[in-house]
């Protein structure tokens, strides 16, 4: 029997990725990455190598690491997630963090096109006085988040099926927090990576990319409390375009953050009636 040592250095070399061989191992022998540590010379039993190599086989194709394991991290939490949802992303912990400064005390917040429930989970974790909601058109996006939900004890989350604000009342929101599509449809990085088996729904919207975004913008006035804003996730090179759509939209003082990247990440505004 090979060691795990090896066996990691092997793989590793395979997908040219140490990191991706230490989920992939640990998803297996249902242990933790610092396992390994103390662990290096033990032997890997034959059983949980055929299942590695076939784990490893996977991602050789390109099959993203979080659909095979079904979890991925984020924020202080690990969610479920299936090809029915985005696989949450490191940069997308800025739009938690811009929604957590400007929410107020017992404020009400939704995230449009919540996926995984990541952003509303994020949020509801850190203030358990504020209400939040989660709205997805996809109902097997939505089991996902419910589930997700269950599990980490955030069940006073209010989930809602439906096309952005269509299972909303009008009004009320401190917050409308979103990372809709915003990839240009098109686009060759469709076909490329990860995003090659992601849900094509939550990435492309029209031929600039901003359809989904626009119309999040127009109906968001009608949505928010005075005052309240409306943050948006997209693409590194759109941030003066959303900001015009803001603008277009009624909503004051547009404004664009960076990610840890120094790339335009988020965009918001608010609403001043």
């Amino acid at each position: 029997m090979t060691d795990v040592r090896t066996i990691l250095r092997q793989s590793a070399d395979a997908l040219g990725d140490r990191l991706e061989a230490e989920l992939l191992l640990a998803h297996v022998l249902g242990v933790n990455r610092a396992w390994f540590f103390a662990h290096s010379d033990d032997a890997l039993d034959a059983a949980a190598g055929v299942r590695f190599d076939a784990l490893v086989h996977r991602r050789a194709r390109g099959e993203p690491v979080a659909y095979i394991t079904g979890t991925r991290d984020f924020w202080s939490m690990t969610l479920e997630v299936t090809a029915a949802t985005l696989i949450p992303r490191p940069e997308t912990e800025l739009l938690v963090e811009l929604a957590l400064e400007r929410l107020p005390r017992r404020g009400r917040v939704v995230d449009l096109g919540t996926g995984s429930g990541a952003i509303a989970l994020a949020i509801a974790k850190e203030r358990p006085d504020a209400s939040v909601s989660a709205v997805d058109a996809s109902g097997a996006a939505l089991e996902v988040a419910r589930r997700n939900a269950e599990r980490l004890g955030l069940q006073r989350v209010r989930f809602a099926e439906g096309d952005w604000f269509a299972a909303l009342a009008d009004g009320g929101f401190d917050i409308v927090v979103s990372n809709p599509p915003y990839i240009e449809e098109g686009d060759e990085h469709l076909g490329q990576g990860d995003l090659r088996f992601e849900p094509i729904s939550a990435l492309a919207s029209g031929s600039d990319g901003l359809d989904d975004i626009r119309r999040i913008a127009r109906a968001a006035p009608r949505h928010l409390t005075p005052g309240g804003w409306l943050l948006l996730e997209h693409g590194w090179n759109q941030g003066p375009s959303v900001r015009e759509v803001l603008e277009r939209a009624g909503l004051a003082e547009p404004f664009t953050a960076q990610d840890l990247e120094g790339r335009d990440r988020v965009s918001g505004a608010r609403h001043s009636p």
